[in-house]
């Protein structure tokens, strides 16, 4: 088997930011190591991106629609990616849309076709990666821990602050995630309204006050009772968090700072439980100025912004790397972080030429 590939990472995340793209290098010696050849993110054009926006919303007949030519958008980006670069991958591996994600009624969907893709790249590519685990009884998600078990576990937990904000740590020797709350998916909403793709900083959570019965709301919604595997999706968001946001009658300043500390609070509480020293921070939310700083407030624990590139690219890079484990049939998916029945190797392979 060997140790050694190229392999080209795939991500488009709940928030809607972007196709993110990473060509990663892996080698495997006592534990595996990687580097970032190149990376980039594309942006959705604006029919694309409403379309993705409103998915959960279409017509079967329109979904399947939108499945095929979201695979296909991808497969030309990744030529003209490809295009400028020297090394062509081994294979791609692509986490796909999310559009439903509901676990509890067993089934999960990521679109982004991955047979349109191979086929309009000629490259082998791997999609699909969370029906498996679903398929066990598990949630699905998230995916990204075994990448931080074994590319980022200098850290004492990883925490990801995109669409939705998850977290990454051992617990008793053994690696466990989950969802903790909404996190761009809220704020970029209502950012939305004030003609805003998102809110730049931070700075206008930062004009706005603590509403004490909003974020007493917010804080009381059934899923942060929840224990064990959780996980979020568009849906939860859409049925549960922003009606809440939706029926307070004050400013969008407001809204915007109380849902801010409503998403550093959460968070809190978690690394709190966890006695957790050392967090790596990732995600579109680790640049919201306002957001970290609420997060390190009066706390005696070390906050971690790395690089840009580690930023932006670190769940494609992962999603690269889940592509390696598939390729060598071994697990990239945890029972324990999930609560499946088992580990599993997940992802569906589309051969290339």
């Amino acid at each position: 088997m060997k140790n050694e590939y190229y392999a080209l990472g795939l991500m488009s995340g709940t928030s809607l930011d972007g196709l993110d793209l990473a060509l990663c290098h892996f080698v495997k010696a006592l534990k595996w190591n990687y580097k970032v050849v190149a990376a980039a993110t594309v942006e959705y054009p604006e029919d694309l991106r409403a379309k993705l926006d409103e998915s959960i919303e279409l017509s079967a007949y329109e979904f399947v629609k939108l499945d095929v030519d979201l695979g296909k958008f991808i497969g030309e980006k990744i030529n003209d990616f490809l295009a400028t670069q020297s090394i062509k991958p081994d294979f791609i591996a692509s986490h796909g849309h999310t559009t439903f994600h509901q676990p509890q009624n067993g089934f999960t969907s990521q679109i982004g076709n991955g047979a349109a893709i191979a086929a309009n790249t000629g490259i082998t590519t791997i999609c699909d990666f969370r029906t498996t685990d679903v398929a066990l009884c598990g949630q699905g998600a998230p995916l990204v821990p075994i990448g931080d078990e074994l590319l980022f576990d200098q850290y004492d937990a990883c925490l990801n602050l995109g669409g939705i904000s998850n977290i990454s740590f051992r617990m008793h020797g053994i690696r466990t995630a989950f969802d903790i709350s909404p996190c761009n998916m809220a704020l970029n909403y209502l950012a939305n309204k004030m003609n805003m793709p998102y809110d730049n900083n931070g700075e206008n959570a930062r004009k706005g006050n603590i509403n004490a019965g909003l974020l007493n709301m917010l804080d009381n919604i059934d899923f942060y009772k929840k224990t064990g595997a959780k996980s979020l999706g568009k849906e939860w968001f859409d049925t549960v968090f922003q009606p809440c946001v939706d029926s307070a009658e004050i400013s969008i300043y407001d809204k915007l700072r109380t849902v801010t500390e409503h998403i550093a609070s959460q968070i809190e509480t978690v690394l709190d439980k966890q006695s957790i020293e050392t967090v790596l921070v990732t995600g579109g939310g680790a640049r919201n100025v306002f957001l970290i700083e609420c997060l390190s407030a009066a706390k005696n624990r070390k906050i971690i912004i790395p690089d840009s590139q580690t930023i932006d690219f670190k769940e494609a890079i992962i999603f690269a790397f889940l592509g390696v484990l598939r390729m060598r049939g071994e697990a990239n998916c945890l029972r324990a972080v999930t609560g499946a029945k088992t580990d599993s190797c997940g992802g569906c392979i589309y051969w290339g030429k």
